[in-house]
């Protein structure tokens, strides 16, 4: 939900870029039918900086009822009830959010771009995904070109 979201709607495109299939599941959208986009043979992944918004703690719930694989939690708050209910969660420790006010989701959302970053590409590594591979998912641009290392690149 919210800048979370586009956070984590980052993550899956990072992931399918890499040869990954993944796909951002909106929460809200997920218990009006759009949870069917999850198989039991899936990894759900679920951020929330608090850990207690309503409609990722739902989604989690909807996800056990058909029995997905594995969730991984990413979360701040020490009380976060998505800290009890993932199979790993990875903590990304007590956050200051910047800015006069500290409120807005800003250092919460870099940071988790940072986390799902790294996922990403220590799971690309492990995959021993080559330029080659990456080309094939970038055919056209400066990266595809990069890829496969055309010698002029616009």
């Amino acid at each position: 939900m919210g800048k979370a979201g586009i956070a984590m709607r980052k993550f899956a495109s990072t992931l399918c870029s890499l040869g990954f299939s993944a796909a951002h599941l909106h929460p809200g959208e997920a218990s009006h039918g759009d949870l069917g986009l999850v198989t039991k043979d899936d990894i759900l992944f679920v951020a929330s900086t608090s850990g207690k918004t309503r409609e990722i703690i739902e989604i989690v719930e909807l996800a056990r009822n058909i029995d997905v694989k594995k969730v991984v939690g990413i979360t701040s708050h020490p009380d976060s009830p998505i800290r009890d209910m993932a199979d790993y969660i990875i903590d990304m420790g007590i956050i200051n959010e910047a800015g006069y006010l500290g409120l807005a989701p800003t250092t919460s959302i870099l940071i988790m771009i940072g986390i799902t970053d790294c996922i990403a590409l220590v799971a690309a590594e492990h995959a021993n995904i080559t330029k080659e591979d990456y080309s094939k998912y970038h055919h056209g641009g400066y990266l595809g070109g990069l890829a496969r290392g055309d010698r002029e690149i616009f």
